[in-house]
């Protein structure tokens, strides 16, 4: 029976019944709601990690950068056995605290054995000429469905690279869904970290927002990649996320 309100004492334990009522949804609110962050465009001064692909001018903010992912060369479709090589030897003696990551954009994974000679070789003359070289990363479009087949390649390559190099390989956001998870459970058996790229060509992906909250179910070391001028609204409790290292931004060429 309902307890009306507006009469004297009925009033006073009405509004008592209320609040005997309405004092745990407060409790549970303020216990477990997020504060929503807010959407941002990418800016790269904010940043210490980074992408520099090929035909792109190094920009200044380099300058604060930590750790950089260089774009090396590429395995193209028509030839497995030789890798495209896209840029010269970087030259970073002087800046003990910039790790770089040797990038290779592949485009099938049937290695010869001259591509794996070549690429290992190529891995040395960075670190002769200086180089703080954390590992390679592999660059390379595996479908969600296909991350069984990709897990195979990567297996091989980790028992051929040399030990004191670290592997890393770029991810789609959509890795996080369906089936994905256990496809990249076999990917992170051999990597030590997958690079989820949020984006595709130079912009945002539309439905981004749609994967990421589901990045809490990655339980592989990741980072996020964000582009330049992107867009990106950080899900809650990423930050405390153990799996999360942090954002790499894919930089831009810029314009003049």
């Amino acid at each position: 029976m309902a307890i009306r309100s507006g009469h004297g004492s009925s009033n006073i334990i009405g509004k008592l019944w209320r609040g005997l009522f309405a004092l745990p949804a407060c409790l549970l609110l303020s216990c477990h709601s997020q504060p929503i962050a807010p959407v941002q465009t990418v800016d790269p001064t904010h940043y210490d990690s980074f992408f520099l692909w090929a035909g792109v001018k190094p920009p200044k903010v380099l300058d604060q950068a930590k750790s950089v992912y260089l774009l090396a060369g590429e395995l193209r479709k028509d030839d497995a056995s030789h890798i495209v090589p896209l840029r010269a030897t970087p030259q970073t003696q002087g800046e003990d605290n910039v790790i770089l990551w040797l990038t290779i954009r592949a485009e099938r994974l049937d290695w010869k054995e001259s591509t794996y000679q070549q690429l290992f070789n190529q891995m040395q003359s960075w670190e002769a000429a200086g180089n703080h070289l954390a590992g390679l990363q592999i660059d390379f479009d595996a479908a969600t469905l296909k991350l069984g087949d990709y897990a195979e390649f990567l297996k091989r390559l980790r028992q051929r690279l040399p030990k004191r190099y670290k592997l890393s390989v770029t991810g789609l956001m959509d890795w996080s869904s369906g089936d994905g998870p256990d496809g990249l459970r076999r990917v992170s058996a051999s990597v030590d970290e997958v690079v989820i790229q949020t984006y595709q060509g130079r912009v945002t992906v539309p439905d981004y927002t749609d994967y990421r909250e589901k990045l809490s179910r990655l339980d592989v070391p990741f980072r996020l990649a964000l582009v330049e001028g992107g867009e990106w609204q950080e899900p809650a409790n990423l930050e405390s996320n153990a799996q999360f290292l942090g954002y790499v931004i894919f930089l831009l060429p810029q314009k003049l």
